[in-house]
């Protein structure tokens, strides 16, 4: 599946040795005569013009010996192309080659197009956009900036390749400047650019003082932007989630101005929202607050304050308990409960995460050590580490040091990690959990993106479907398809499917009927009471 897209690829993509000899070749098609024909083993002044070769090898050298990417223009056969070279290791670079992505300054191939064309030199933008704010400064004209920040992009690279992932954002942004927006273009002369900041952040910047006029433009962009991607056979899907300031109502700094734009963005992601999302004081409220969770945060993990509670795992047909999943708890003593969603993206923002998950382990050994004696030898205890905890080079390490003291077997622990970073890693990584007996769950199936590929290779023993598709299955039909989908998967595969958000009977025989086994959620409170064997049971957050 990921060479077929490769292939199809409008880009070309070389791998080459530092020498100068092609390791590999895929993609093109849309460079014309640029593609060369079997050119695996040539040295590149075999395939193309002695200045366009020793341009390459210059930016291999330079790529491998800086381990940055590096990136420049060229001409051939009277057409403009982009290169972008990135180290693959010491002796070896990738290479990837496109037609020159023209700019709102550069000559337009369409003589009678003037709609504005994207900007992907990250400091060509930026420059263009100080330039902008110090006119409109001058001139006392209002002009804002929207940060758009694209879900999926991420997931795209991780999962096939960080080639493809670039291509499905060219293609996504170039559709932009097809739009008809007759309510923009119409409303005082108003003009926009737009560019790309990062892999998945885009800058737009719209010179209209009309609060109206912004929001609708920038919620057309997004529209587009949700509107699949195809490449080869395969359809891309992003989510995009904007936020947007304005000159001279929030800031009239250029780089306040993108940090604030960014904020709101992060907010209107952080909720999930359609819509954009306009900077306000309340944003920077919440950012102060959040500084002072991130405070008490840190001081509530050095003092053991973070606690677990726990939910039951049952059999939906027999409503046997199998599993006590835990989740993290804390209650401030100001503040009262803060939610795990609130805490735990500071956690992240704020590089806590790693002590956060290193110290629910230790509490998880405590509350076993206390309770277990009253539970089913059958039963385990399930924990669900944090996504920078799972990525980091330690993680295997923890999780055998955390077992090295007999206190919990191996056999009664089970680790659910989130499908987003799963696949972050090689399944091999976790075979010497698996090898010892430790359970392994992927969660969150359904928010990412993994091939059935990676599933057949991992040591998994169960697949955890994601909250959200679960509370919508009875009402959403595209709940409905994903839920059918991923837990067929997991039969398929071996694998145990099951359901959080369990919360009444008629969802229940529904995910029976669908062939899901195990489930978590409110149906079982009437069946156990708030306090079992000492532990704290409550629903999954």
């Amino acid at each position: 599946m990921a060479d077929a897209i490769l292939e199809a690829l409008p880009d070309l993509i070389v791998l080459v040795r530092r020498e100068g000899t092609v390791i590999a070749c895929a993609g093109g098609i849309g460079v014309g005569s640029l593609r060369p024909v079997a050119p695996e083993g040539k040295r590149l002044e075999a395939i193309w013009p002695v200045p366009v070769a020793e341009l390459l090898k210059q930016l291999v050298r330079k790529a491998i010996t800086t381990r940055a990417a590096v990136e420049a223009r060229f001409e051939d056969d009277g057409r403009r192309f982009e290169i972008r070279v990135s180290a693959q290791g010491p002796e070896r670079a990738l290479c990837l080659i496109r037609p020159t992505l023209i700019t709102a300054r550069e000559d337009s191939l369409d003589l009678t197009d003037e709609r504005p064309r994207p900007q992907l030199d990250r400091r060509g933008f930026l420059s263009r956009f100080k330039e902008s704010v110090a006119v409109a400064a001058l001139r006392e004209k209002r002009m804002a900036i929207a940060v758009i920040h694209v879900d999926g992009i991420a997931d795209i690279g991780q999962a096939i390749a960080a080639e493809v992932a670039e291509r499905v954002m060219s293609v996504a942004i170039l559709r932009l400047p097809r739009l008809e927006l007759p309510q923009v273009n119409g409303a005082g002369g108003a003009s926009w650019y737009l560019g790309q900041l990062s892999e998945s952040l885009v800058a737009l910047v719209l010179e209209s003082a009309d609060r109206d006029v912004i929001d609708d433009f920038v919620a057309a962009v997004c529209a587009s932007l949700r509107a699949p991607v195809v490449i080869g056979e395969t359809e891309f899907h992003l989510t995009p989630f904007a936020g947007v300031a304005i000159l001279g109502l929030d800031s009239s700094s250029p780089r306040t101005l993108l940090d604030q734009a960014r904020a709101a963005a992060t907010d209107a992601r952080r909720s999930g929202s359609t819509r954009p999302r306009f900077f306000t004081d309340t944003l920077q409220l919440r950012s102060l607050a959040r500084l002072d969770i991130a405070r008490e945060l840190r001081d509530a993990i050095a003092n053991g304050d973070i606690k677990l509670r726990y939910t039951g795992r049952h059999e939906l047909q027999t409503g046997r308990l199998t599993t006590w999943a835990g989740y993290l708890r804390w209650q401030q003593p100001l503040r009262g409960e803060i939610r795990p969603v609130e805490f735990l993206k500071v956690a992240e923002a704020t590089g806590l995460a790693l002590q956060l998950s290193r110290a629910a382990l230790a509490r998880l050994r405590e509350d076993f050590a206390a309770h277990a004696s009253g539970w089913d030898e059958d039963v385990r205890l399930s924990f669900a580490p944090l996504r920078h905890h799972v990525l980091h080079k330690q993680f295997v390490d923890d999780i055998v040091g955390f077992l090295a003291d007999g206190a919990i077997t191996p056999q009664r622990l089970e680790l659910r990690i989130a499908e987003k970073a799963f696949i972050a890693r090689p399944p091999s990584d976790f075979d010497a959990l698996a090898s010892m007996g430790v359970r392994l769950v992927i969660d969150e199936v359904g928010r990412g993106m993994a091939s059935l590929d990676w599933l057949a290779r991992a040591r998994a023993w169960g697949l955890q479907l994601d909250r959200a598709w679960v509370v919508a299955l009875l009402g959403d039909p595209a709940a409905l398809k994903v839920c059918r989908a991923g837990i067929a998967v997991a039969n398929a595969l071996g694998l145990t499917p099951i359901a959080t958000g369990v919360d009444d009977q008629p969802l229940c025989d529904a995910l029976v009927a669908l062939g899901c086994r195990e489930g978590t959620g409110d149906l079982y409170e009437a069946v156990f009471p708030q306090v079992a064997t000492g532990v704290a049971v409550a629903a999954v957050i």
